[in-house]
């Protein structure tokens, strides 16, 4: 049995892209946090909201787990410390924030991922590819009142609209799921210059295809580039080696957790129930 609640390998990578003079994303990949966050409000002041909230989640690398508590709170102390920066060093700024956190659930591991804004996080998982989170943009909101189709979203204006950040004026939530990890799981997440530049089937072969998670994430951040590169373009890639599961239980599909204060237990279903459950 592994001594972590997931042990894992993973890569990251990069890019200010070809449009951009400044990489607003910033990102941390060290266990038990691999989050991206993608900078808004030009002028430097992107980069500083979305470095001051890496910041504070980087007082946490080290720890073999995370408690969806103590991510709250920290994601709480983030949006103020964002809220706060003064004039002239970031006032006014947001950033997304989007990943996965290692979490100890009665003993087993899972992945805790946490989403506000429009970077993304995925998951490959005994051969299905899928997106975790859910994007908080004006798009989405019409994709889901069936206002827009997704293959006219990838080309309406108003992709990059979003509609929740920490600062920039907003106090949208966060949304959080509880997925129970799999020995073999393959997490990528990423800043939106991917996505605006590759579609997921190409996103899918490439992670198929690269073994390695650092030349998975360099590759993905490179054709990104190459495809027109109008964006920063952040990526991690996450394996998972070995996972603590009690009983070798079966693998099991994702739960989305519906209100994450309240007691997670009741939002997480036990790995031999969680087959084919749906929120």
């Amino acid at each position: 049995m592994t001594a972590v609640p997931v042990a894992v390998a993973w890569g990251s990578a990069t890019d200010v892209g070809r449009k951009r003079s400044l990489n607003e994303d910033s990102h941390l990949a060290a266990p038990p946090l691999f989050l991206v966050a993608d900078g808004m409000g030009g002028h430097q002041a992107g980069e500083i909201a979305s470095a001051t909230v890496i910041a504070e989640f980087a007082r946490l690398i080290g720890r073999p787990s995370l408690t969806v508590e103590l991510v709250q709170t920290t994601l709480h102390e983030a949006r103020r410390r964002v809220d706060a920066l003064p004039d002239g060093a970031g006032a006014g700024a947001g950033t997304t924030l989007a990943g996965v956190i290692v979490a100890d659930i009665d003993g087993e591991g899972y992945w805790l991922a946490v989403n506000v804004g429009d970077s993304r996080t995925y998951r490959l998982s005994e051969d299905v590819f899928e997106q975790i989170s859910v994007d908080h943009s004006v798009v989405q909101e019409l994709i889901d009142a069936g206002q827009l189709d997704a293959a006219s979203a990838a080309r309406d204006t108003r992709r990059n609209v979003i509609t929740r950040a920490l600062g920039a004026g907003s106090d949208g939530e966060a949304d959080y799921w509880l997925l129970p990890a799999e020995q073999g799981d393959r997490i990528m997440v990423c800043s939106d210059g991917l996505p605006t530049e590759i579609d997921e089937a190409r996103i899918d072969l490439i992670l198929r295809t690269e073994t390695h998670p650092q030349a998975a994430a360099e590759r993905l951040v490179r054709e990104a580039v190459d495809a027109g590169g109008r964006d920063n373009v952040t990526v991690l890639v996450i394996d998972a080696l070995d996972v603590r599961v009690r009983g070798g239980r079966d693998s099991a599909q994702t739960i989305p957790s519906a209100d994450m204060n309240e007691d997670v237990r009741e939002d997480t279903l036990p790995r031999t129930r969680a087959r084919g459950a749906h929120s």
